[in-house]
């Protein structure tokens, strides 16, 4: 465990060496200073890591990757700049996995798919428009998901991201009529408050020194919607299936 994050909510420690911190972000905190001014991931990290290994005047912690203030999950930061810029080449060239847990409204219309699309983002409303085809400002977004199981009215998805949109899982999954439990943003309406049911499960990268193959898991807390399934499914749920 780290020392305390906002509201004082502990941030857990998944692996550290001299290269790398993979911790597990608690849902609500940015990953990184925003206009809100409230306590950001990198900016927590960097100061606990000061007090942590009694560092001297700045410290060095590179942001990789983001997620959305909303979601939770695994996620990786950079200590040196030498290995924040190899793991920005690996999310560039795409040899960075990124596998995802969602609990959606409804049912996918296929059990497995992959999806293109073009999303624009609109700043100023930090929302997302997904387009089908090409469209000005609008970037390519391909995912892959299949769905797992389902309870009641809900679909429990794993999602493989190909590449890294802002809103992207929440707002492809809403555009073919599945948006996440817990997101009004995109269409999931009314109903319980929860947070969004979107959480970063696990990371697989090479090592910027070693370049050893490492993964790293992060199962959702077993709080409604996800305590509809039990860890060990969720654990299965989150585990990359062969193709």
């Amino acid at each position: 465990m780290l020392a305390n994050a906002a509201g004082g909510t502990p941030i857990e420690v998944l692996y550290e060496d001299n290269h790398l911190l993979v911790v597990v972000k608690p849902p609500g905190i940015p990953s990184q200073e925003d206009e809100s001014g409230d306590p950001d991931m990198l900016t927590l990290l960097k100061a606990d890591l000061k007090v942590r290994h009694n560092k001297p005047g700045n410290v060095f912690l590179g942001l990789v990757h983001r997620l959305d203030r909303p979601v939770g999950g695994a996620m990786v930061f950079a200590k040196t700049s030498k290995a924040a810029s190899r793991l920005s080449d690996s999310v560039r060239t795409r040899s960075f996995g990124k596998l995802y847990l969602a609990v959606v409204h409804g049912q996918p219309p296929a059990a497995r798919a992959n999806l293109k699309h073009y999303l624009h983002k609109d700043a100023r409303r930090n929302i997302v428009t997904v387009y089908d085809t090409p469209a000005a400002d609008a970037k390519e977004a391909l995912l892959e998901y299949r769905t797992v199981s389902r309870s009641g009215g809900l679909s429990l998805v794993a999602v493989e991201l190909h590449t890294g949109r802002p809103h992207q899982i929440r707002a492809q999954l809403a555009h073919i009529g599945c948006p996440l439990a817990g997101d009004s943003k995109y269409g999931a309406g009314s109903g319980p408050k929860t947070d969004i049911a979107l959480w970063s499960t696990l990371l697989s990268i090479p090592h910027p020194v070693t370049k050893e193959w490492m993964t790293f898991r992060s199962i959702p807390p077993l709080s409604e919607p996800w305590s509809r399934w039990t860890e060990d499914e969720l654990f299965a749920a989150g585990t990359p299936s062969n193709k």
